[in-house]
């Protein structure tokens, strides 16, 4: 029977999912600057291997963030602790979450960039 990955690597790997979409590299282009294989990568972004120090480390550098952004959470250092991901990161870990993050930032009218968060509040069924 296969372990669960633990909710730490899970978040660890999609902060670097997400990382990596919005630098616009392929697994294969970021297995290559670690010198490892693109199957590697998408089991650390899957959270399926534990991400080393060091590894960690390297990833930080190629990835031009800090290492302590891995674990950042809402502003926080530590991971969520209620057994749920991050449903932000999971959100932009995604090509539609990159994608439209690009888009809303292009937008400079403030007025209408919250016409655009009114606007997907009321499609979602949160607004009132």
């Amino acid at each position: 029977m296969a372990k669960e990955p633990k909710i730490v690597d899970k978040q660890v790997g999609l902060r670097i999912r997400a990382r990596r979409l919005l630098l616009d590299l392929s697994q294969e282009a970021l297995g290559a600057a670690l010198g490892i294989t693109f199957q590697q990568v998408q089991k650390y972004e899957k959270g399926v291997n534990r991400v080393g120090a060091s590894r960690l480390a390297q990833l930080a550098e190629v990835l031009k963030v800090p290492v302590g952004w891995f674990f950042a959470s809402e502003g926080a250092i530590h991971p969520p602790s209620d057994g749920q991901e991050n449903v932000i990161d999971q959100f932009i870990s995604t090509t539609q979450g990159i994608a439209l993050i690009r888009a809303f930032v292009q937008v400079k009218d403030v007025s209408t960039r919250r016409a655009i968060v009114k606007l997907v509040e009321r499609i979602a069924g949160q607004a009132d």
